[in-house]
Order: C-alpha cells, then structure tokens, then sequence
C-alpha cells in the first residue's frame, strides 16, 4: 500500500511540477496572444490531478501539526507579469459558491493563478521532504479548500476568452474586455504568407 501512496504522489507531483513550471515560462515568455490556450491547457491538466485528489478517501497528515515546511517562495513577480500579459481581461465575474452564494462578485486571473501556484508549490516542499502523506494531505486539503475552486473560475474566465473569439458571439458585458481578449488571440493567430 505505501508502494500505491508512493507512486500516486509522485503521479501528482510530475503534474503539479509541470503546471508551475508551465505557468512560469508562459508569464516569461508574455505573449499574450499564446498565453490564453496555453493557460486553458495547463489549468485544465493542475485541475485534472485536483479531482484525482479529491476523490480519494481523506488523506490524514503524519503529525497533528503541519511541519514548516519552509519559506514560501516570492511569486509577486510571476503574479504582475500575468497581470500586465492579460491586461483587459484579467478581472473576470464570478459566483463563488452556487449553492451557497448566488451573488456575482469578481475574481482576478492573475491572483487566482498565484495563489494556486502557492498551494501547490506549498505540497512540493513537503513531498520534498519526503513528507508524502503531509504533501497528499495538504495538496486534497487545499484543492477542496481553496485551489480546486480559483482554477475551476480561471478555466471558465479562460474557456470565456477562447469561446467569444471563436464563435464571434455578441456579448453584452464590457466591450474593452472582449475586445481586448480578440486581441490576444489575434496576435496568437498564425500568419498566412
């Protein structure tokens, strides 16, 4: 059994590296005409190993206390480059619990997308550290939590970009919105010559 807990986390980990990892070289490359699909994909993938974790049974951490498991690293910067790549279209509408809380509030692209990367950087260290069942812990923990409800609005924030520009519907929300997001995908576009 420990072997089965052993490879699951290393299962999540490769997909928790990948997206970081991904996250990091789209905010660095700000291309904001590719970043959209590229985001899109790799939420959908960090989402993918969010709902593995959230149908196992509830992982118990080893120790009644989490240990430290270090500093959390600076991701101001990532965060502002998302936010200056998706500039018109990074603060999107949001109900954040449908059956709770009908009520529309707003969330941000950018922030959402950090604080994701947080979480998941958080349950890195600890696999790290050869914590695997705090890792798996905290990684089920914060995806109920927190992390599995930001990246499910930034996928349909992103899905909304990509959906407006392909099929060309009107919208009636902020036109500066949309037509900065037809923009970025019109930059994307490849030229034909």
């Amino acid at each position: 059994m420990n072997n089965d807990l052993d490879e699951f986390a290393q299962q999540i980990a490769d997909q928790v590296e990948s997206f970081l990892v991904a996250l990091q070289a789209i905010a660095e490359e700000a291309d904001s005409g590719r970043a959209v699909s590229l985001l899109l994909l790799e939420v959908s993938q960090v989402l993918l190993a969010g709902a593995r974790l959230g149908v196992q049974s509830d992982f118990s951490p080893a120790e009644e206390f989490q240990p430290d498991a270090g500093p959390d690293p600076d991701l101001d910067e990532l965060r502002l480059r998302l936010a200056k790549m998706l500039d018109g279209v990074d603060v999107f509408s949001e109900v954040f619990d449908p059956y709770v809380d009908t009520e529309v509030g707003t969330s941000v692209i950018s922030d959402d997308l950090t604080s994701v990367a947080s979480a998941l950087a958080h349950g890195l260290r600890h696999l790290r550290a050869g914590r695997v069942e705090e890792a798996l812990w905290w990684w089920q923990f914060s995806y109920v939590a927190s992390w599995g409800n930001e990246a499910s609005g930034v996928l349909r924030a992103l899905q909304s970009i990509v959906t407006h520009d392909r099929l060309d519907i009107d919208f009636t929300g902020e036109d500066e919105q949309v037509a900065a997001a037809d923009e970025m995908l019109d930059e994307a576009a490849p030229t034909q010559g």
